[in-house]
């Protein structure tokens, strides 16, 4: 926290630290959940896995690919400045950011691609957080899907830059970590990042920011970001197998060279081989 405070010196924008948590934003029980819906990815590619099982295919290699320093990249992010405010109207401003209601869960009719709003199948109303409706937003003008359709809002001005500094210092210092072999300093700048989205929210173990809105945004960014991600190998021929978390994505190896979409190595911007094994599943080292 000290280096977030470090980092927020000279900023445009004093962000409010304490708001009023919201009754949705609040945890059920001391181990429960609140009402926010993330788009928290465990997802197969059913009909390929279909296909296998009734000996349609032959016998598929995969490899799973691992996103770097998810949460790091995922700072990037819409969040809000003050405290939420209520648009009992609903819609959607792009410069504001914060928590919204639909009335049900956008329909989704691409098996071959992870639903953007995760696994999860309750019916009703979702609330959802900004990121996740921005990634909604991006699939209905890829053409993908309807827009949302959004019935109230609690939203609060938006800046994509609040956390910019504070991640470009941890990538920084990851990046030099990784060049001089420096395994202790990149475990510790992951742990820096790991423990500030997970304590920002109701944690007892921060006592200098209390902000489940921006937890939920960034921890649905990391989300999205692994969707782009699979849409991106999906439109440069590749098949996706499965995606899992903020990091995962295992696509098939025989249908293309996923060197060729993407990056290989260790930075942000890049992907790295995690694993291989084939379906029916047979594991191997990578």
């Amino acid at each position: 926290m000290q280096l977030f405070d470090a980092t927020r010196v000279g900023a445009t924008y004093e962000h409010t630290v304490y708001p009023e948590t919201l009754d949705f934003l609040r945890k059920k029980s001391r181990n429960g959940a609140d009402d926010i819906w993330e788009g928290r990815h465990k997802w197969e590619n059913a009909p390929l896995l279909d296909d296998l099982r009734k000996g349609r295919l032959l016998p598929v290699a995969v490899d799973v690919l691992d996103t770097n320093a998810a949460y790091c990249t995922a700072l990037k992010t819409h969040l809000p400045i003050g405290a939420l405010q209520h648009q009992p109207d609903g819609g959607f401003d792009p410069k504001r950011s914060g928590i919204y209601l639909l009335p049900k869960r956008p329909t989704w009719n691409h098996p071959h691609l992870p639903d953007p709003i995760g696994g999860r199948r309750e019916t009703g109303p979702v609330l959802l957080d900004d990121a996740t409706v921005r990634l909604l937003i991006r699939c209905h003008k890829l053409g993908l899907s309807e827009a949302p359709h959004i019935t109230e809002a609690w939203t609060s001005g938006a800046s994509e830059s609040l956390l910019e500094k504070f991640r470009r210092v941890l990538t920084i210092a990851r990046e030099n970590a990784i060049t001089t072999a420096d395994t202790v300093t990149e475990a510790y700048v992951k742990a820096i990042y790991a423990k500030f989205v997970s304590t920002i929210g109701e944690s007892t173990h921060n006592r200098d920011l209390r902000r489940p809105d921006w937890m939920h945004i960034i921890r649905s960014q990391a989300f999205a970001n692994l969707w782009y991600k699979a849409h991106r190998a999906h439109t440069h021929g590749l098949i996706i197998v499965a995606l899992r978390g903020t990091d995962e994505l295992h696509t098939t190896s025989d249908s293309a060279d996923w060197r060729t979409v993407f990056t290989e190595g260790r930075l942000t911007t890049q992907m790295k081989l995690k694993d291989q094994y084939t379906l029916p599943r047979t594991r191997k080292a990578a």
